[in-house]
């Protein structure tokens, strides 16, 4: 092994060099982490699914200008964020906070599609108090 580093994704990078024929090349290495449990408003455990969550995230970005690599960065975001919280369960509202707070700095729209699947708008009064929110957070 010539060199070893982390990345921000829970992987370790690693060059390494073939003893016979001298080339170099890069391996990568997932890290086992421990695996994270969603609790659910409802009292259900589920695994932590960053595809449920990226496709949920997609669906509020359909037809903004949100490239695909931004929506991952998130996704990735949220994992990391919530691995760094050291609890193995973390309440499925934490989930949907922490989405939220990326969103509403990359799309308005987006973020209040979101907002509007996650909080259950059911009438246009929570949906205008979301819209403060977004408006607050433009202006700083």
């Amino acid at each position: 092994m010539v060199d070893s580093r982390d990345t921000s994704d829970f992987r370790i990078r690693r060059r390494r060099q073939c003893e016979k024929c001298k080339k170099r090349f890069t391996t990568y290495e997932d890290v086992q982490l421990e695996e994270l449990v969603v609790i659910k408003k409802d009292g259900r455990r589920e695994p932590f699914d960053k595809n449920k969550l990226l496709t949920g995230i997609s669906r509020a970005c359909i037809k903004r200008p949100v490239p695909q690599e931004k929506i991952a960065q998130i996704v990735d975001w949220v994992e990391a964020k919530l691995r760094k919280m050291s609890k193995p369960e973390v309440p499925a509202a934490k989930v949907g906070e922490l989405v939220m707070e990326r969103l509403q700095k990359v799309d308005g729209v987006a973020y209040i599609r979101f907002a509007s699947v996650y909080r259950s708008f059911t009438d246009l009064e929570s949906f205008e108090k979301a819209l403060r929110t977004l408006k607050k957070g433009q202006k700083r």
